[in-house]
């Protein structure tokens, strides 16, 4: 459990006044980060704590719940840890009900922003919308700011145009397996995080062990099919990994699967959680004429995956 990670609006500590800034900030990306490390600035500034208002689930899921093709490119958590490491101070996700769609522009900021979390700044781009059907606008929320006496300041628009740019490069940079690409537009590792549950066990047979990951969330996108390296972080520790993302057509499999195979590493991880990192594309899913032909595989992909993390300092000389 995440400090100061809250879901219900009474969790959050009563301040003398909160710099809030709200929105889905999906993936924290380099955009993203410029806004919240402004929000931090201004709280700095005027003595005050930062907060971050989200809600979960996506409201498309709830305004539209046919539309199921929503993908995000972070869990709750995750997001939240990049939050946090930038410096804001509480994070709070409200439940997107029908309820809280429903309330008006002028209702969802005197309810919620105003009595229940004593907002003193919200800091927002100059296309944000709020309340139901979206029909509050920048406008609407400096007049509501000044009738209940708070500052609203806002987001320069060429920086909320490079956000939306930047989140659609990523999507699809990751959904082209261009990992490098995804994780420069970050300016972080694309994660996924999960439970390690029991596979069929044939990576054992071959001196390859993989743990199979059961990704937490359900919207999460998933990168394309491929071989891939990187890191699998498990608590507090970090250990190079090979992860293959997509069927096993050498056995046969049909599925979409997640499996890491985590270096010189031979404990039990099952029923553990896991979050891998994915650090760089190193080829698409094959089928090999036996078990013995992708173990030759697999112990080059092993050495090629050594070579790059250890030029990325991801591995100690």
């Amino acid at each position: 459990m995440l400090h100061n990670l809250f879901y219900k609006l009474a969790e959050v500590p009563h301040e003398e006044g909160l710099v809030i800034t709200q929105g889905t900030f999906d993936g924290v990306h380099r955009g993203h980060q410029t806004v919240l490390k402004q929000v931090v600035a201004t709280a700095q500034a005027h003595h005050k704590k930062s907060l971050l208002l989200t809600f979960h689930p996506h409201p498309r899921l709830v305004i539209n719940p046919n539309d199921q093709s929503l993908r995000t490119l972070q869990s709750i958590e995750e997001k939240a840890k990049s939050v946090f490491a930038l410096g804001i101070d509480y994070v709070l996700v409200l439940p997107f009900t029908e309820e809280i769609s429903k309330k008006s522009p002028a209702q969802f900021v005197e309810d919620i922003l105003v009595n229940a979390l004593n907002v003193s700044t919200m800091v927002v781009g100059y296309d944000h919308r709020f309340g139901h059907n979206r029909s509050g606008g920048f406008e609407e929320l400096t007049r509501l700011g000044k009738s209940f006496g708070f500052e609203v300041l806002e987001i320069e628009a060429n920086l909320i145009e490079a956000i939306a740019v930047s989140s659609s490069r990523i999507r699809r940079a990751l959904m082209e397996g261009n990992i490098s690409d995804a994780n420069q537009l970050l300016g972080s590792t694309y994660l996924l995080t999960g439970m390690v549950e029991k596979g069929k066990e044939l990576g054992r047979t071959i001196g390859f062990p993989t743990a199979n990951i059961a990704i937490n969330d359900p919207y999460k996108l998933i990168p394309a099919h491929g071989v891939y390296c990187g890191f699998a972080r498990i608590n507090d520790t970090q250990i190079p990994m090979l992860c293959n993302i997509g069927p096993q057509p050498t056995v046969n499999g049909k599925d979409t699967k997640i499996e890491a195979h985590l270096l010189d590493f031979n404990q039990d991880l099952y029923n553990q959680t896991i979050t891998l990192g994915l650090v760089q594309f190193l080829r698409k899913i094959e089928r090999f004429e036996s078990l013995e032909a992708l173990k030759k595989q697999l112990i080059s992909d092993r050495e090629q995956a050594i070579e790059l993390l250890t030029s990325k300092n991801l591995i100690a000389h």
